[in-house]
């Protein structure tokens, strides 16, 4: 007979379960390089485009200019995706999350995939070392680049 006093546990597991792993390590840009992107006058949408793949844990700001595409809901979206990113000829997909060691390696290491599938050679799929904390807890010149900052939501 069932306790209706005891909770039952149950361990869901994790959303990427149902998609393949990537074949393909993305290549990796450090916090410092994208700065000099943003200072080189370079623009989010047109010469490299941000993707944030945080879904609910998205507070305390994102890089200005990027946009929210939920890591869970991206794998069966990149074939889209990459005919949207194609046509506006794109040369950069710059993928974070939280710290960029899970999601971010994982929706870069796909979309690397279907470039090399597509035979892309002009596209560059890359991940953001650190992700947005590290942007985030980088100092000013990164906050100053950031919508929707909260300092404490970076706090220790």
């Amino acid at each position: 007979m069932n306790d209706p006093t005891k909770t039952v546990t149950r361990t869901e597991a994790p959303w990427y379960v149902g998609y393949p792993e990537p074949r393909t390590e993305a290549a990796t840009i450090s916090r410092l390089e994208l700065l000099h992107l943003f200072r080189d006058l370079k623009k989010p949408g047109r010469d490299f485009v941000l993707v944030d793949l945080r879904r609910t844990d998205h507070d305390g700001g994102t890089i200005r200019g990027s946009i929210n595409l939920p890591a869970q809901s991206l794998y069966p979206t990149i074939p889209v995706l990459y005919s949207l990113l194609a046509a506006a000829k794109v040369p950069k997909v710059v993928w974070y999350c939280g710290s960029s060691r899970g999601r971010g390696t994982r929706a870069a290491g796909w979309f690397a995939d279907y470039l090399k599938e597509q035979n892309d050679l002009l596209l560059e799929s890359l991940v953001l070392e650190g992700g947005i904390k590290g942007w985030a807890t980088a100092g000013q010149e990164y906050t100053r680049l950031m919508d929707e900052y909260d300092a404490s939501a970076w706090s220790p």
